[in-house]
């Protein structure tokens, strides 16, 4: 994983936004898996993050044009997970029905360099392990990740995440408290954002934008690429992205969306 910097002169197209979303999510779960100490498996065509049963299994497609024997293993790896499976294909290309997995979609957007205001809330780069436990708590409840609970610190965001080149962790806090959290990743130079999340105790208080602005700030000078929510797109929207294609997310039938 290479690191950007606010120096890079780097422009990307709507077109080519589905690939740097994919080049990014593989970095972000890369550097993920080494941090749990998961097995990452690369191949041409796809990634994935084969994990334990709490953490299952995390395919990332890197190209639309899978050959036979990557699907085959890809299919292979999916029905050996011991836990949940979900399979991301910012090209919506690669059909895996076969697999008997649900699928829904979100898109892809892209950001170009500008200004960012600032957030209207204090928001942190997390650099010790009581404020990454805070934002793990805030994204394993905003995510409503079952397979996390009971909550174990440090299994979601194990310490040595903020360690990996080009990763870092938000949090946006009110009167002292954890509120809202974000993870940013910059991956040869351009950089996308992962699981925005706010506390349930703090939802509709603009805490989903102040945690954007605050990682936002520090790559403002880049292109940006996301996938988006239904709720999150009108946000991700406000703060400049433009929709550039849609991605197909694919999910074990015990998976949560």
């Amino acid at each position: 994983m290479t690191t950007g910097s606010p120096s890079t002169d780097q422009t990307v197209s709507l077109a080519e936004a589905p690939m740097r979303q994919a080049r990014n999510s593989a970095a972000f779960w890369a550097a993920t898996g080494r941090a749990r100490g998961h097995e990452v498996i690369r191949r041409r065509g796809f990634l994935a993050v084969d994990g334990d049963e709490r953490a299952g299994l995390r395919i990332l497609i890197q190209e639309p044009d899978l050959a036979p024997g990557e699907l085959a293993e890809l299919s292979e790896l999916a029905r050996r997970a011991t836990g949940q499976v979900y399979a991301e294909d910012p090209y919506s290309a690669t059909d895996l029905n076969h697999l008997g997995m649900r699928n829904w979609q979100m898109p892809v957007m892209l950001r170009l360099p500008g200004p960012v205001g600032a957030p209207a809330l204090d928001v942190l780069r997390v650099r010790r392990p009581e404020d990454l436990q805070a934002a793990e708590r805030v994204v394993i409840e905003g995510f409503e990740l079952t397979g996390f609970e009971p909550h174990r610190p440090g299994e979601l965001f194990p310490m040595d995440l903020i360690g990996q080149p080009g990763v870092d962790v938000f949090v946006a806090s009110i009167d002292g408290e954890a509120a809202g959290a974000c993870v940013s990743v910059v991956d040869d130079g351009v950089g996308s954002h992962y699981w925005v999340a706010t506390a349930s105790a703090f939802r509709s208080r603009g805490v989903g934008r102040a945690v954007m602005l605050g990682a936002l700030a520090h790559l403002a000078d880049l292109p940006l690429t996301l996938t988006a929510s239904k709720l999150g797109r009108p946000l991700y929207e406000s703060l400049g992205y433009a929709v550039a294609s849609p991605s197909t997310w694919w999910a074990s039938p015990a998976a949560d969306a």
